[in-house]
């Protein structure tokens, strides 16, 4: 029985940081975009050449 003295506050405590985590990944935009990066990597399409490098390839 003693020992729910001690558990019982470190349940509470584990929770709360728990919670002060999940609030601080929301407030960071973390859940912002869920779908972006399972989509980008199916994109294979290579980022476009600046027109200076484009030229000078020539």
């Amino acid at each position: 029985m003693s020992t729910l003295l001690y558990l019982i506050p470190v349940a509470l405590f584990l929770g709360g940081l728990a919670l002060v985590a999940f609030l601080w990944a929301l407030r960071s935009g973390q859940y912002e975009d869920l779908d972006g990066a399972g989509e980008r990597i199916l994109i294979d399409d290579e980022p476009d050449k600046p027109k200076a490098q484009a030229r000078q390839a020539r």
